[in-house]
């Protein structure tokens, strides 16, 4: 999580808040108390100049009484004038009802005396009578405030009296308010910051710790607990969150416990499992899902399912839905089956709302292939039984209509039955010993035989009963090698070999013999010049019923089952049997049986 600048906390905010409120109540407390002050003082300044008056008034009455000349007057005037022109009074003068000035207090201005006043606002106001006064800023920029009022000078006579005040002082001491106001605002600005930031760390810390436990939680670990500072609203905050942390804690616990024995089931499962998301995109795949249909598990993870199973053109997602039956894959290639039995179940909650899709994928190759064998094991039995039947059918039928009384046909005749009578029995018989060894109730009579000198005694056997014009040759060891084996079923795996191998050897052919001695085996092998087996059809010589050509092999009386007994009785022995084939060339087969030299040396 990208960490909170100092520009954006929180704290800085309460502070700025803190700061902010401070700042607006002062400003407006100031601009309150300014205003107000400022009134109040203008207000005390012209009160305390108009109350000047009366006693000037009573003080020129008097003069102008006393003095013994207009002069004396004059004088005694100017005097009282120039007394009272003190402290916030800039200059008094007095004005005679005509507008002349009759005396002054600035002693600069004294050449003003007997001259009419120049005001056009003043000279108004001793023409109406009244009172009049007014705010000015003279030539230096200061403020004054000038009062005109009347006066009787005598008993028949009125007058003026003229003062120039000094009003900037009263700005000057709301300057001087002001500052100490803004000083004032300024202390408590810090202050108030300070108690902010105090105030902000008792919200902010433990807000702070909940943070770094919620990252924590975020990765996974739920032991940290958030610190209770206090029993307020944040204090019972922080008891929640670690009554949640704990509740989580427990449920992650279960969910984690849940999910490895889930993980557990899906990962040694024989069975593919794929979960889907409401759209149909892939959420899960256990291995052996990913190992069927040959994808990596990182690499199929989002992508549509009907897309993975290759059935886009089949079905849609919405179709698998409601599929009710099972969906067969077929992945095979070229000789090589595999086949995928595909069931789906609706991933559903309470309410009906569909929020996925499990598919189970199950591996019926050995199934299907089991079941081809199986129908065409039966088509084999029952063609090779129609054969000899048929034809055994047509001659007693002949027979029974009269050809028993041809002594030269109804022998011939006779002798053809006899043979088919003979190949189904030697079919029967093959397949009884394949049905005995696939029901696993047939015991070997294993015994220690010199298996050179037993194969000698094999060959020898065929060498004086063969017919057609073939060499035997071997090349076997001149060594006693002694194995444990079941005579009576090695004899009928090599000869059924050696039967074959003189069935498909031509005249004037060489048969090979040839054993030897392995780390744990004994290998023999029959090799022919017969006509070859093709590279496709080698792996199957050795599947029952498999004919490379089956019409010469049946005119040659097989029942293409002999080497499907030998492989049976080969592995029932521990051993392999193969072949190795060049067509034109010859065949030779290869067998192969456990070979213990430890153990023949304590026997021997």
């Amino acid at each position: 999580m990208k960490k909170v600048g100092f520009f954006q906390s929180i704290h800085l905010k309460f502070v700025l808040i803190f700061l902010l409120l401070t700042l607006v109540s002062m400003e407006i407390i100031g601009v309150y108390f300014v205003d107000k002050l400022e009134k109040k003082l203008q207000e005390n300044f012209t009160s305390s100049i108009k109350g000047r008056v009366t006693s000037l008034e009573y003080f020129i009455r008097e003069a102008m009484k006393t003095g013994e000349t207009n002069e004396d007057s004059i004088d005694k005037i100017q005097n009282i004038l120039k007394d009272n022109a003190r402290g916030e009074i800039a200059e008094i003068r007095l004005i005679d009802s005509s507008g002349t000035i009759l005396s002054t207090s600035d002693t600069g201005s004294q050449g003003i005396v007997g001259q009419k006043i120049a005001d056009i606002n003043v000279r108004r106001a001793i023409t109406s009578g009244n009172r009049w006064s007014k705010r000015f800023v003279d030539e230096s920029g200061s403020r004054i405030w000038i009062l005109v009022d009347p006066i009787n000078l005598s008993s028949n006579e009125e007058g003026y009296i003229y003062i120039v005040g000094k009003i900037e002082t009263v700005y000057k001491e709301i300057n001087e308010i002001n500052g100490i106001f803004t000083k004032g605002t300024a202390i408590a600005m810090v202050i108030t910051a300070i108690l902010g930031i105090v105030l902000a760390q008792t919200i902010t810390r433990p807000i702070s710790d909940m943070r770094r436990q919620a990252l924590a939680m975020a990765k996974g670990n739920f032991s940290r607990k958030v610190k209770v500072y206090g029993n307020d609203e944040i204090g019972q905050l922080a008891y929640s969150f670690n009554h949640m942390t704990k509740k989580l804690q427990e449920s992650q616990a279960t969910t984690e416990g849940e999910r490895r024995k889930l993980s557990s089931i899906l990962s040694h499962m024989t069975d593919g499992v794929i979960a889907t998301d409401r759209r149909g995109k892939i959420i899960l795949i256990n291995e052996p899902a990913a190992d069927m249909l040959d994808v990596s598990r990182e690499t199929v993870l989002s992508q549509e399912l009907v897309s993975l199973l290759k059935i886009e053109d089949l079905h849609h997602f919405e179709d698998l839905l409601n599929e009710q039956d099972s969906v067969i894959l077929d992945y095979s290639k070229k000789d090589e089956p595999y086949i995928l039995r595909a069931s789906f179940s609706v991933i559903q909650s309470e309410t009906g709302f569909v929020s996925g899709l499990i598919t189970v994928l199950h591996d019926i190759t050995e199934q299907e292939k089991i079941d081809m064998e199986r129908r065409e094991f039966v088509s084999n039995v029952s063609h090779e039984l129609r054969t000899p039947l048929t034809t055994m059918r047509s001659y007693l039928e002949a027979l029974a209509d009269g050809a028993w009384e041809d002594k030269e046909i109804a022998p011939r005749f006779l002798t053809v039955t006899q043979n088919e009578t003979e190949r189904m029995i030697r079919l029967v018989n093959d397949l009884l010993k394949l049905s005995k060894m696939d029901s696993r109730d047939y015991q070997l009579n294993k015994e220690w035989v010199n298996i050179i000198e037993y194969f000698h005694h094999v060959i020898d056997r065929f060498e004086m009963a063969k017919e057609q014009n073939v060499t035997f040759k071997r090349k076997l060891p001149n060594a006693d090698l002694f194995v444990e084996v079941d005579l009576d079923k090695l004899t009928q795996v090599l000869d059924n070999i050696i039967s074959n191998a003189l069935k498909y050897s031509p005249e004037g052919g060489k048969i090979t013999f040839r054993a030897r001695e392995l780390d744990e085996l004994i290998e023999l092998s029959i090799s022919d010049q017969g006509m070859g087996i093709p590279k496709d059809n080698l792996k199957k010589i050795f599947e029952r019923f498999y004919r490379v050509d089956k019409a010469r092999t049946r005119k040659m009386g097989g029942s293409g089952l002999g080497l499907a007994i030998a492989k049976e009785m080969v592995e029932a022995h521990g051993g392999e049997i193969w072949a190795r084939s060049e067509e034109g060339k010859g065949t030779t087969i290869y067998l192969t049986l456990p070979y213990d030299r430890s153990q023949e040396d304590d026997w021997l």
